[in-house]
């Protein structure tokens, strides 16, 4: 119902600021009567790193970022949701404006700068959701003044993993200085090293044990996306997130009055370079180590596309601005359709499958 509702409510939503767009719509979110998930297909269940995701269409971090409406975004069909990011300490982010659709473009450009409200209020809202169904994860990162920015990533993740499915080390943000510098190999290394190391002592205290994930951007190189999966792979992390917004600005882009605003580019100008990297991320890591491929899906085909490049989950957020919730059912059922057509009995069996050819697509 609130899927064939979007195209009412969209002319009224956009003409309303983004940003407080977005908040209405999240306070909307948590106003809904509790739902239970809708029951998916057996053939799009997905098994990575140790659970069972009842499909693969995620919702990417940056939605919910105060951890608001996790349960209301499950009942909407999504395979899993991916809260935050949430930084130690509360912080308001960058100045508004900070958030601009670019509707000739199917895109976003956005400057949040992390803004959060801290990790005791995320926590105390995950905590009260113990023993809900459905797979939630949690995005972290540094606060924009932290002398300690390793300690930032460590707090958060003693703290929040024993009560989510995963925790996704997010080093990729173009929005909070310095952030992608933490890209860099050593740095890198030290960083995942002491968060799995977290993670583990808070399992063992808690029994619960969140995989870690890493995000990174897709504007990075290939000799450091090397350096990036040797790490990941060395210091055990579960899955990497491919990508993140990009700094790029496409010569595509016809809305060129709001391109030029600062911050990162989302939505179907991502497309092509996050598929590209996800592509050469697949080539490089093959089944040592799952992909989530987001960046630009707005349709089946889309998606269809992110599998066959390598990845065995998929997350969307911008395309929901411009298409709306129903979009989550119409992947799921174009999904079907192909496996069909194709006689695929796993949506596995194509992971990957023309990662080389997509590595080099224009």
């Amino acid at each position: 119902m609130i899927g064939a509702l979007f195209p009412l409510l969209r002319p009224a939503l956009h003409g309303l600021d983004a940003e407080h767009a977005h908040n209405l719509t999240v306070r909307a979110l948590t106003l809904l009567p509790a739902r239970t998930p809708p029951a998916d297909d057996a053939r799009l269940a997905v098994e990575v790193f140790g659970r069972r995701f009842p499909n693969p269409v995620g919702l990417a971090a940056g939605f919910d970022k105060g951890a608001q409406a996790a349960d209301a975004l499950l009942g909407l069909g999504f395979g899993f949701v991916e809260v935050g990011g949430v930084v130690p300490k509360p912080q308001p982010g960058n100045p508004r404006p900070r958030v601009f659709r670019l509707p000739g473009d199917r895109a976003v450009i956005n400057r949040f700068g992390l803004n959060s409200a801290g990790l005791d209020v995320v926590a105390e809202r995950l905590r009260a959701r113990a023993g809900r169904p459905g797979i939630v994860g949690v995005n972290i990162g540094a606060n924009k003044d932290a002398t300690d920015r390793l300690a930032d990533y460590v707090a958060c993740t003693g703290r929040l993993a024993p009560l989510v499915d995963f925790v996704t080390v997010n080093v990729s943000s173009p929005n909070t200085p310095g952030l992608r510098d933490l890209q860099g190999e050593a740095f890198l290394d030290d960083l995942l090293a002491r968060v799995v190391a977290t993670r583990d002592a808070a399992a063992a205290r808690n029994g619960t044990k969140a995989a870690i994930l890493l995000k990174i951007a897709p504007d990075i190189t290939l000799d450091a996306l090397d350096a990036i999966c040797a790490t990941a792979i060395r210091r055990g992390v579960q899955a990497l997130v491919v990508s993140n917004t990009t700094i790029a600005r496409p010569a595509s882009l016809t809305e060129t009055k709001l391109s030029g605003e600062a911050g990162g580019l989302s939505g179907r100008p991502l497309f092509a370079a996050s598929t590209r990297m996800l592509a050469e991320t697949y080539r490089r890591v093959g089944d040592r180590l799952p992909l989530v491929g987001v960046g630009g899906i707005d349709s089946a085909e889309a998606a269809w596309t992110k599998i066959r490049a390598g990845a065995s989950l998929l997350q969307l957020y911008s395309a929901l601005v411009y298409e709306g919730p129903g979009l989550v059912s119409t992947i799921k059922r174009g999904l079907l359709e192909r496996m069909r057509a194709e006689g695929l009995a796993s949506l596995a069996d194509i992971v990957g499958r023309d990662a080389t050819a997509l590595s080099k697509a224009a």
